[in-house]
């Protein structure tokens, strides 16, 4: 039998190719085996490898709720708020409308400091008349007129430059506190803008702003901090600060208000006149709505003896909420 290089004639042939295929298919039984220990190992094999983790496990995580302008999310009794009210049609209007919002904004930061306490700091407020009764109707008859977007927008911006709120208080005339309070839901989803609302210019039909002193029900009240309440846990807001001002015992009937989980409802005495009647009116005002913030309101050129910072904070109890027009 010719023989040729590289060829042997072997006899045991057929058992070196079952050898081989033995061995291929171990390796391939092997390779399965790693394959599938891999995969265990990721957690292929329960609930808690990565098709789990698509669930929950990878998701980001969600951003911290927002604060207010110096931290927290609690308005009292972590602070004491000192607020300027007033609009830039006229300086008649109130502290907040002499000069720029910017220049209102460092004095207010002035008339503060003397409140500040070592454990309990001033947070600065400015509150803006954004719905201004009118003596005159207007084209729909309701006796108000609303500030433009742009004018809300230049006060928020003075505020957050100053680390203030910004309170935006309704004068409805004819209109009425929940349509006009709805109407700023853009400014009112923010977490550093409040609300106040200011019934003795909320007046009944027929009635015209100045010439009647206004009231509100509560019913009207409850409803309008309602929709608020719902706004801030819907947008997981900071407190939102409320101030509804009264200086007469019928303008609001406030033992029928309805305290809010989101928010502080600060009933702020209001009037000028002399030292005496205003620390009457407030011990009056106090004792009768317990269940809410005391405020006390000033006036730069009203009060016949304005009252210091030091005589304000001698009142029972303290105002949490200061006020200067």
């Amino acid at each position: 039998m010719a023989t040729f290089p590289g060829v042997t004639d072997e006899p045991t042939r057929p058992q070196t190719y079952r050898r081989r295929r033995l061995v291929a298919l171990a390796a391939l039984v092997a390779a399965v085996v790693l394959v599938a220990g891999g995969l265990i190992a990721l957690g292929g094999g329960d609930d808690t490898g990565p098709r789990a983790a698509e669930g929950g496990g990878d998701r980001p995580a969600q951003p911290p709720p927002p604060e207010l302008p110096r931290g927290g999310r609690s308005i009292f009794p972590e602070f004491r708020v000192v607020a300027y009210y007033g609009a830039p049609q006229s300086d008649e209007l109130g502290a907040l409308g002499i000069g720029s919002p910017a220049s209102a904004a460092r004095k207010l930061e002035r008339q503060a400091e003397p409140y500040v306490r070592e454990r309990r700091p001033v947070l600065p407020a400015l509150e803006l008349i954004a719905v201004i009764a009118n003596a005159d109707a207007g084209e729909d008859g309701q006796y108000r007129s609303r500030q433009t977007n742009a004018v809300i927008g230049r006060y928020l911006r003075a505020a957050r430059r100053a680390k203030a709120l910004l309170l935006l208080d309704i004068q409805p005339g004819r209109s009425d506190f929940f349509t006009e309070t709805t109407r700023l839901r853009r400014w009112l989803r923010e977490p550093d803008v409040g609300l106040a609302l200011d019934p003795e210019w909320r007046v009944q039909p027929g009635e015209v702003p100045g010439q009647v002193i206004g009231r509100v029900g509560s019913r009207e009240v409850n409803a309008t901090t309602a929709w608020l309440d719902q706004l801030a846990a819907r947008n997981r807001l900071p407190e939102k600060l409320v101030i509804i001002h009264q200086f007469t015992d019928d303008m609001v009937d406030d033992t029928a208000l309805k305290p809010r989980a989101n928010l502080r409802v600060v009933l702020n005495v209001d009037g000028f006149g002399g030292q005496a009647v205003k620390r009457s009116k407030y011990r009056a005002f106090t004792r009768q709505a317990p269940d809410f913030e005391p405020g006390f309101k000033l006036f730069y050129k009203e009060d016949l003896d304005l009252m210091s910072p030091r005589q304000v904070l001698r009142l029972r109890p303290p105002p949490d909420f200061v006020v200067y027009e």
